[in-house]
């Protein structure tokens, strides 16, 4: 039987080394000697070009109405994120925006394909490390062409977990994330780490670096791309309460074991975030 999504898959990986050869330009060419623009300006500039790349060169491959499309710097903009059974790309053109500004190493591509709301494959570009990561339902996971796993260590005392503070300031949040971080740490683990960028964390679950990584407050296009190549990876994508992933929730806990995921999810303090898609 013909594979349905191979064309699209393979222009997915395509796409994703063109616009992240543009975010590395970008990094030279405008933050590194722009002095007019603000620096939020600037990424925003960014954002928008790469992501208008990106649909642009699936329009153009694919036509210009087979395909819907869910994207930080365009769709998500107009109101909720409302994800239907039709094929849809869900993209992030710049996971790790500060990242970007600051020069720090991390900063991703991320783009997911969904159909009948159900993830068929995933591919993220770490731009600044030249890595492709990559997964499709059902045919494993990949950090350029060499299979990827993740750790099978389930001792929560041996094991590494990434989490962000994220963007929202709000004390009562910022409180919350700061005990859960402590009491993982009083766990004890090995460490808490964070790269800047949720896919890219989500990768280094992947490929075995770390065991778990959970965030509240992230989007859609942050995680769609990662969830694929963590399961594909032999891992386990949750909601932070244990419950099954909702890609609309703004909740993900990503981990190597299902023991490992309960064992931190017991540690989380969870804080209310409005859904991508508008619902209660």
């Amino acid at each position: 039987m013909a594979d349905p999504w191979i064309d699209a898959y393979n222009f997915a990986i395509e796409i994703a080394k063109k616009a992240g050869a543009e975010i590395r330009k970008a990094s030279v060419d405008e933050i590194k000697i722009s002095t007019k623009s603000s620096t939020v300006d600037l990424v925003t500039a960014t954002d928008v070009r790469v992501e208008k790349i990106i649909i642009d060169g699936l329009k153009e491959k694919f036509g210009q109405n087979v395909y819907c499309f869910i994207g930080e710097e365009s769709v998500s903009k107009k109101g909720a994120c409302i994800l239907t059974d039709e094929p849809t790309w869900i993209i992030d053109p710049v996971d790790g925006t500060t990242n970007f500004v600051h020069g720090f190493p991390f900063v991703a591509v991320s783009i997911a394909f969904v159909v009948k709301k159900e993830l068929e494959f995933g591919v993220v570009y770490s731009c600044f490390e030249d890595k492709l990561y990559k997964g499709r339902k059902g045919q494993g996971a990949y950090c350029d062409e060499e299979s990827i796993q993740v750790s099978d260590n389930k001792d929560i005392n041996k094991s590494v977990i990434i989490s962000e503070f994220g963007t929202d300031r709000t004390p009562s949040k910022v409180k919350k994330i700061c005990s859960t971080m402590e009491r993982i740490l009083k766990i004890p683990v090995h460490g808490i780490r964070g790269t800047g960028t949720a896919a890219t964390n989500m990768c280094m679950v992947a490929c075995g670096a770390v065991e778990a990584f959970f965030e509240i407050g992230i989007h859609c296009w942050d995680v769609a791309a990662g969830a694929v190549i963590v399961q594909e990876a032999g891992g386990v994508v949750c909601d932070v309460n244990g419950g099954p992933f909702d890609l609309m929730s703004r909740r993900m806990m990503c981990a190597n074991h299902v023991d490992i995921a309960n064992r931190v999810i017991k540690e989380i303090e969870i804080f209310p975030s409005e859904r991508d898609d508008g619902q209660e």
